[in-house]
């Protein structure tokens, strides 16, 4: 099984950020992700 460097917790609250309104790229930079992982997301 493949690991996770992210909680379930941790991705719910980079995909609100998302939702109000951040910039994915910025989310990326900020919190040291790739653009594809945020996509699969």
């Amino acid at each position: 099984m493949k690991r996770t460097r992210f909680t379930d917790e941790q991705i719910i609250g980079i995909l609100s950020e998302h939702e109000a309104g951040a910039k994915c790229e910025d989310l990326c930079r900020k919190h040291g992700m790739s653009e594809g992982t945020f996509d699969n997301w």
